[in-house]
Formats: C-alpha cells, structure tokens, sequence
C-alpha cells in the first residue's frame, strides 16, 4: 500500500477542536501515554509478557513513540498543507505486520487511550466534543493502518497476523565484534525471498516464561529458504538494562534449536541498480547495509556505491570483514570508515574521530541509505542536508520505536 495522503479529512469542526486542543494534548502526552499503558497492561498482562518490548517500555521509549506518532498524525489532519507522515505511518504498519498486530487488536488501544486521556485531563476538559474529535483522529491514524496492514499480509501471502514459523538453526557463526549470526530454516513451507533491508521477528520464551519479540536485520542474499539474521548482544550501559532478548540468544541459542521466526518485512526500498547508491551506516546499523551489499553482489554487480561506516574501533565494528570481502566484489564500490578510539595502522579508507561528510562527493541523484542509533541518524542527516541532498532520497531505518524522528 502505498500512501500519498490522508485517505480522509476532519470534518472542519472536528479539525477546528483538535487545532486547539493541541497543544493541551501535546503539554500532558507523557502523563497520558504513561497511564495508557499503565491502563492497558493492568488489564491486558499478557501484552506485555509476549508483545510489548519490556526493555523500550522500561525506559519510556515506547510511551515517547506512540505520544510523538499521534500528535505527528494529528498535526498533519489540521494542516494538510504539511509534509504527510508517510515515513511514520509505513515503519509503523511494517514493524505491525512483523509482530503479527491485527486489526482486532486496535480497540484496545483506542479504549485504554480515551480513558488515559480523560483521567490526566479530567472529564471536564474531555467534554463530549473534545471525545469525539479525537476519536476520530485515532479511528483515521488505525484504519488507515489496518488497511496497509491488510496489504503487507495480502503481499507476504499470509492470513492476517499468521506470521511466525518455527525455523530451525543450521549455522550459528561468533563475529569477533561480539554479534552473532544465525541462520535458520523453516521447519515447514521454506521462507519466501526477502527484499534486501528487510528484518524478521524472534520470539523467544525468556526464563520467567514471558515471550519476548525483538527485530533483527537480515544480512544476506534471498534465496533457497534461508534466512540469517545478525544479533548484536546490548549491554547495560549508563542505568539502561543489558537486552534481554539479544544477550539471550548469544549465549544460549545453538545449532539444531528451534526458534520462532517471522516472514520479513520491513520498509526501505529495493535498490534499483539504476542509481548510485551511497551506505551509511554505524555499529550494528550495518546489518542492513551487508544485507543491501550481498543483494548487489548477486543481483546488480556494477551499481555504484560509496560504503561509510562509524565505529568506536575496528573491533568494535560489526560484521567487518564480511563487510569487506562484499565491497571487493562490487567493482564500482569505495569504502570510507571513521574509528572513534583510533585507527588500525593499513588501514584503507580509514578516518580518526566521528563521521564526517565534509569532502565526501555525493551525486546528485544518489540514493543514500542510512542506518544507527538516533543521534547518528539525526546527526548524518543534517550534514546530507547541508549537502543539498533531497530528504527523498534518503531511506532510513533505526532499531529503536522513535519513527517520529524520521519525520
């Protein structure tokens, strides 16, 4: 599904009430989300226990997400003349779609969202019209979801929200950054080809018995039934909780386990081959971009493409020498990497401290596809930018629930 614009308009009245109800709204979003999903929990444990992330809802990454979602959708709904969240509102329905969401499952969020909204607010600021105003919001911003929803299950050739298969490990490889790759294979009907970027869902059954969901990229080529995915373990750092999920799978997942995987999904698009392309990526950001470069290295040998990558050292990159053997295949690639703490001496291409475009020639047609946490993304798409790269032709993706930053 394709989207282009709101597939419907407030009526004026609503739009006039939600215009000024706004930046009310907007003022206590954080109080309202956090009672959301205090609400929803309370009444929906197993949500939290196989759905939600436990780690974003920990740390107030996903009540941020959703709150800065909603008030994205409502802003564009009274001003149409804004840029339309269609980058928002497609990583939404994909990363849906890969944790299996349907349509049923919406009213639950609309009914504990309306009553967050009417205990921070109070019933006498949500007066019946205010209610009504932006229930409409929502009911736009969630059909228009469940339709392109709808599609990505149409597309994968799946019934709504069938989309996890057991699949069994056949090679589990150790990179020397610390990221493990996993390949599996369907223990029934064999995986579809991905698209090059594409990620799968893992669920895995973590030691209090809770299924935990968790997105990881896929980093080779499509074909013959396999997929393999890069799992790069999080560790603790600066009071945020090591990932659960990720440290689980490293040091417990073997070859012969069974695990259950989805079909892929994800939204940046397919290479062409026609344009240059230029790769930008940091730490486990690059699992996209090896997945992007075994894709060229199969299908579209002489695309080319200039590789960039940020690291806090050569041993902290992942996947580098897999990285390295791909850009040697590509006779029209060049390859620039920045090391924070420092470089390896011989080594090509290499610059000392943060990523820096400055000198680096861009085409003007390039498309360039970018990947990291959110201040490198945030901060790499400011220097594009100042380089008068068009925001069409940049595709991001961050393996984090902030899509908002996208916009």
């Amino acid at each position: 599904m394709t989207l282009t614009a709101a597939p419907v308009a407030l009526e004026p009245a609503h739009a006039q009430i939600v215009s000024a109800t706004l930046p009310l709204i907007g003022a206590h979003i954080d109080e309202i989300t956090t009672e959301f999903y205090r609400r929803m929990f309370a009444a929906h444990p197993e949500l939290l226990r196989n759905l939600f992330n436990r780690g974003n809802q920990a740390q107030g990454a996903q009540q941020r997400a959703l709150a800065a979602s909603i008030a994205t959708f409502a802003t564009h709904l009274v001003d149409p003349e804004l840029p339309h969240p269609v980058e928002l509102l497609s990583r939404i329905g994909h990363k849906h779609a890969s944790l299996g969401v349907t349509a049923d499952q919406y009213p639950i969020v609309h009914d504990n969202l309306f009553a967050a909204i009417v205990e921070v607010l109070g019933a006498d600021t949500v007066t019946p019209d205010v209610a009504e105003a932006w229930d409409r919001v929502f009911w736009i911003m969630a059909e228009t979801l469940i339709d392109m929803e709808r599609d990505l299950y149409r597309s994968a050739g799946v019934a709504e929200g069938d989309v996890f298969r057991r699949a069994r490990v056949v090679s589990r490889v150790d990179d020397p950054s610390g990221a493990v790759l996993i390949t599996v294979r369907c223990a029934g009907r064999p995986f579809a080809d991905c698209i090059p970027g594409q990620y799968v869902s893992v669920g895995v059954t973590m030691p209090d018995g809770a299924r935990q969901l968790r997105q990881y990229s896929l980093v080779d080529a499509a074909g013959e039934g396999e997929l393999t995915f890069a799992v790069k373990p999080v560790a603790a750092v600066d009071g945020r909780p090591a990932g659960e999920v990720s440290s689980w799978i490293a040091a417990h997942v073997c070859v012969g386990d069974l695990l259950d995987v989805t079909v892929p999904f994800g939204d940046l698009p397919a290479p062409t081959g026609r344009e240059p392309l230029m790769l930008i990526s940091a730490g486990i950001g690059v699992t996209p971009m090896v997945g992007i470069l075994a894709h060229l290295a199969s299908a579209a040998p002489h695309t080319p493409v200039h590789v960039l990558h940020a690291d806090r050292s050569d041993q902290a990159h992942p996947l580098r020498e897999r990285q390295h053997e791909l850009i040697a295949a590509l006779p029209h690639a060049t390859f620039d990497v920045w090391y924070e703490d420092g470089l390896i001496a011989g080594t090509a291409g290499a610059h000392p401290g943060l990523l820096n475009l400055d000198g680096v020639a861009i085409a003007g047609d390039v498309q360039v596809y970018l990947c990291g946490n959110n201040g490198f993304v945030q901060a790499v798409r400011k220097q594009l930018a100042a380089k008068g790269v068009d925001g069409a032709q940049v595709h991001c993706e961050l393996f984090a629930p902030n899509d908002w930053l996208l916009g």
